[in-house]
């Protein structure tokens, strides 16, 4: 070492600063920042695959009875159908518009989801409190014949963040738990939230539903999964996504417990202060079409 960096190392020293220290952190941000954006990398290209795969169920439909509907019509020629003929050709053409219907909705899924990702946030003090009082009066008016039973934590806190992102998360929350327990009279919902660490805020929707087989838990937020047939539940599987993109972006996540009959519990944790996060998108679980 010469004697000017010899001086150089001796005045920071002396003035309070340690270089191999601080290049040690630089260097393990550096690599923290590395591992953050192979891991946002991964998941953006696992969510690609993932569209790609599960938007061809609908449009095998679409393509394999359009087909089958011309075959019929021009079997049959100018005479009538008989009606064994016709109530086939209607099936196929009701098949084909559900599926249609159902692309629609989940490419309004992907939009939304992909709206969440790349919004620039409005952080804000937002008084939970005001925000799920409108969120249940919107959800209630939306299902007046429902008998449901609220129950709100009359204490709930207020949260840094976007407005309109956390109304969206309680809606998808809120409107899941009133969907799943679609059936049961009444239906009881409760959220309540508690402060943790650093201000970390946690809030939990808990409802006497449908519940699911807690093995499947882990799948539950990505992109069209579903744990229910569509027959029994509507949706294609995207609201419990958005709200894990929204937690996302403000530095925290979703979970969920439950018991087949007995209702789920769905926990989302909110960072108090700090940043907003980068885009993100959830990765998508491959699956053989989705119910």
């Amino acid at each position: 070492m010469s004697t000017e960096d010899s001086l150089l190392t001796a005045d920071a020293l002396a003035a309070g600063h340690n270089p191999a220290l601080e290049l040690a952190q630089l260097r393990a941000q550096l690599a923290q920042r590395d591992q953050q954006l192979a891991e946002m990398a991964a998941a953006h290209e696992d969510f690609l695959r993932g569209v790609s795969h599960d938007l061809r169920a609908p449009l095998r439909h679409i393509t394999s009875y359009g087909p089958l509907v011309t075959e019929l019509l021009q079997e049959a020629g100018t005479a009538a159908l008989s009606a064994e003929s016709m109530q086939e050709a209607l099936e196929f053409l009701s098949t084909m518009e559900q599926s249609a219907r159902r692309m629609g909705r989940m490419l309004d899924g992907l939009l939304a989801l992909s709206r969440i990702g790349r919004a620039v946030l409005q952080p804000q003090t937002v008084a939970l409190q005001a925000l799920v009082a409108q969120v249940q009066a919107a959800l209630t008016a939306g299902a007046p014949e429902r008998a449901v039973q609220w129950n709100i934590d009359p204490h709930l806190p207020s949260v840094q963040g976007d407005a309109a992102l956390l109304q969206q998360m309680l809606t998808e929350l809120m409107g899941n738990a009133l969907k799943f327990t679609r059936g049961r009279d009444p239906a009881h919902i409760s959220l309540s939230a508690e402060h943790g660490a650093s201000g970390v805020v946690t809030l939990r929707v808990q409802d006497n539903g449908a519940g699911f087989n807690p093995a499947q838990a882990a799948g539950l937020f990505g992109v069209f999964q579903r744990l229910h047939r569509e027959s029994e539940f509507d949706g294609v599987g995207a609201g419990l996504a958005a709200v894990r993109a929204i937690a996302k972006r403000h530095g925290g996540d979703a979970s969920a417990t439950a018991t087949v009959g007995q209702g789920c519990t769905i926990s989302v944790t909110l960072a108090g202060t700090g940043p907003a996060t980068a885009a993100y998108n959830p990765p998508v679980r491959l699956t053989e079409g989705s119910e």
